[in-house]
């Protein structure tokens, strides 16, 4: 009776345990122009032997479409990867104590952080952002790794003749959706740093003082100010960073004061 009941058991592919599994996905996720065989490759080239239609199986269980159906980088993720060929521009205003409108020009390296100030006008017309472009353009062309990407709001004074001069230098323009200020983070980051450590304690009498001001900000920031994305170093430190030898002293610690002691640089004395 047992004989006439029972079968062999069918011979097929054991089951993907759950820790495969879930590298499937992490691969699909992370890298979502790979196909069913690349993934299958990739695993295999790591010792580990799952089938194409297996991999296949498994995103359509997860909800993971193909290739080209997968979501591609986000905008965290590419910032991230091309920062430091990748370059932001933006306006902020200032009034002066005559209650007169300035714009401010500048533009920030993802990757370094470093900052140039392009300029202050109270009429920033199309002529003088564009030539702000071009001398930014030969300051650029001195620097090791090339600018491929320039990330702008949609501002009216973004005109094509700007994104003309950088597309000639090879740098593609992104353009940030209306009303995302977190599609440029970075650059929103310094305007809330320079008027909380500088300009909000200062009361800018014109256009002149304002870029006087801004100039020694400016090279505060890039040479002394540490910052934590670049691991509390500065963008262009103008001295290496020290360890201070056991026989150093905090009398050795001088003070530097700049914009009237507003700010406050540290050295060691020579």
């Amino acid at each position: 009776m047992a004989r006439r009941w029972t079968y062999p058991r069918r011979v097929g592919r054991p089951p993907i345990g759950g820790e495969m599994r879930e590298l499937v996905l992490r691969l699909a996720r992370e890298n979502p122009r790979w196909g069913y065989q690349r993934i299958a490759g990739e695993l295999r080239g790591l010792g580990l032997t799952v089938s194409a239609s297996m991999v296949r199986n498994l995103l359509r269980q997860a909800g993971l479409g193909p290739a080209g159906e997968r979501a591609g980088l986000s905008w965290r993720q590419f910032l991230r990867t091309q920062a430091q060929s990748m370059l932001a521009v933006d306006f902020f205003t200032i009034e002066t104590v005559s209650l007169r409108r300035l714009y401010v020009l500048f533009y920030i390296e993802l990757g370094s952080r470093r900052v140039h100030l392009a300029g202050c006008t109270p009429n920033p017309d199309s002529a003088w952002v564009t030539q702000q472009a071009r001398q930014l353009t030969w300051t650029l062309a001195e620097q090791a790794t090339p600018v491929r990407f320039l990330i702008r709001d949609r501002d009216s004074k973004f005109t094509r003749d700007f994104d003309t001069v950088f597309r000639s230098e090879g740098v593609e323009i992104i353009r940030t959706p209306i009303r995302s200020p977190k599609a440029n983070a970075i650059a929103e980051r310094f305007v809330r740093t320079v008027r909380a450590e500088c300009l909000d304690w200062l009361l800018v009498l014109n256009c002149r003082h304002l870029e006087r001001v801004l100039r020694v900000y400016v090279d505060h920031y890039n040479r002394q100010r540490p910052h934590r994305a670049l691991n509390l170093r500065p963008p262009d430190p103008e001295h290496p960073t020290l360890r201070l030898a056991s026989s150093a002293r905090p009398a050795d610690v001088m003070r530097r004061d700049r914009l009237g002691g507003l700010i406050h640089e540290y050295s060691l004395a020579a």
